[in-house]
């Protein structure tokens, strides 16, 4: 049987399908918000683990006997949580904030079969964003924006979104959104994937 990814990030999708791993998407119809405001003060990674199975349940119970993989990120700046910008102006607001700060990015992945949890992980990458000019953030936003309109970070590490950092610390995949080396391991220990 082929893993379910419940989620339509295009991401996670490169990643897997780069990778090898056959799979078919499905929307998850989480209201990430609410799940949000119920943990206000909670660890980002628990945050993102949280969301992970909360997505990945909502297409768990339609799929009997199916692996389903659900994901989530999640970016710290100076102990502040950020989601995915609501306009371009809300976007620029994100970048100016970031300017010259440490942000933590954590991306959880969660496996379920038939409603429980068989695999979780949460992995954190620590971004240093250089000083950003306004000019610099207007100019940028003209080439990326509403390409990064989806992105927690308001960047894609894949495209010009590389130019923000002048540090970057933890994998690679975990910055694009999902812990993939871990999750490649689990999914060969659940048989999905030959050894």
């Amino acid at each position: 049987m082929t893993l379910v990814l419940a989620s339509q990030s295009a991401s996670r999708k490169m990643m897997l399908e780069a990778a090898g791993v056959p799979f078919e998407a499905r929307s998850s119809d989480v209201d990430e918000g609410a799940i949000k405001r119920e943990l206000i003060g909670v660890p980002g990674c628990q945050i993102a683990s949280v969301l992970a199975e909360a997505k990945a349940l909502g297409v768990s119970l339609g799929m009997a006997g199916r692996l389903v993989l659900g994901g989530d990120s999640l970016v710290e700046v100076s102990g502040r949580q950020f989601d995915k910008p609501v306009s371009r102006e809300n976007a620029a607001e994100h970048l100016e904030f970031f300017s010259g700060k440490e942000m933590h990015l954590h991306s959880a992945a969660v496996l379920m079969r038939d409603g429980k949890v068989v695999w979780k992980t949460c992995e954190t990458a620590i971004l240093r964003v250089r000083t950003l000019s306004p000019d610099f953030i207007q100019s940028y936003l003209d080439r990326e924006w509403p390409a990064v309109s989806g992105c927690v970070g308001v960047f894609r590490i894949e495209a010009l979104g590389v130019q923000l950092f002048e540090k970057i610390e933890g994998s690679h995949f975990t910055v694009l959104g999902m812990p993939l080396l871990a999750l490649l391991e689990a999914l060969r220990g659940e048989g999905e994937l030959p050894s």
